[in-house]
């Protein structure tokens, strides 16, 4: 049973989690005797929102070094108004596929939240220290987990206050807020940086972090359903 559920997991982008396989593999040894094969809803009833960003957390890690290794630090020649742009671009995608039900390019929209993740991460990093010179890989993947976790630690303390409300929210209505946030990160910029009363660059990133992240489950959960 155990070896058809890896079979079938190798076939998504979330079979490539170290994290997902070791958790499959403790369920799958309490499970055998029962004969079940192992799904989404059974092995969401253990894991909480912060083993499910770790499992997302994995996934888009995994991506980033394996473009680390392909390209290096390559982005950091971008201005952060230029990935602002790159994931505009994503964003788009996404709501187009949405609504037309339907993509003519192979890849889906499961990458372009990963890619969005990923683009907002390394906006994070530009935003802090500024376009330059490469990144040895330690110091770009170093760098990558701390700003990830940032956007983790602000997703416990939201959970705490909504009460995971994101959870009846629907896979459209991330893309919408992501692509208002991204609008409104544009008008700051070409504001050059400044607001009055409202949250900055960085908090408007920090939540398309996380409004990604929360899709890339949601969409999960709906595979594995």
């Amino acid at each position: 049973m155990l070896m058809l559920a890896y079979s079938f997991l190798e076939k998504r982008y979330w079979a490539k989690s170290a994290y997902w396989f070791l958790l499959l593999k403790k369920l799958a040894g309490e499970r055998d005797m029962s004969g079940k094969m192992l799904n989404f809803a059974e092995t969401h009833a253990i894991m909480d929102t912060t083993e499910e960003f770790a499992m997302i957390k994995a996934n888009c890690l995994e991506i980033y070094i394996k473009k680390l290794r392909d390209y290096g630090t390559s982005w950091r020649l971008m201005r952060p108004s230029s990935i602002t742009d790159q994931i505009m671009i994503k964003a788009r995608r996404i709501r187009s596929i949405e609504e037309k039900g339907e993509s003519r390019i192979e890849e889906g929209i499961i990458p372009e939240f990963m890619g969005i993740v990923n683009y907002s991460v390394m906006e994070r990093i530009q935003l802090a220290i500024g376009p330059g010179a490469d990144l040895e890989e330690e110091a770009a993947v170093k760098m990558y987990n701390d700003y990830f976790d940032s956007a983790t630690r602000l997703m416990c303390d939201k959970n705490h206050d909504y009460d995971e409300a994101w959870r009846d929210m629907r896979v459209s209505s991330f893309t919408d807020i992501i692509l208002t946030k991204l609008h409104r990160i544009k008008r700051i910029e070409d504001n050059g940086g400044k607001t009055c009363v409202s949250e900055g660059i960085d908090s408007n990133l920090l939540d398309i972090i996380n409004y990604s992240i929360f899709a890339l489950i949601q969409l999960h959960e709906a595979e594995e359903a």
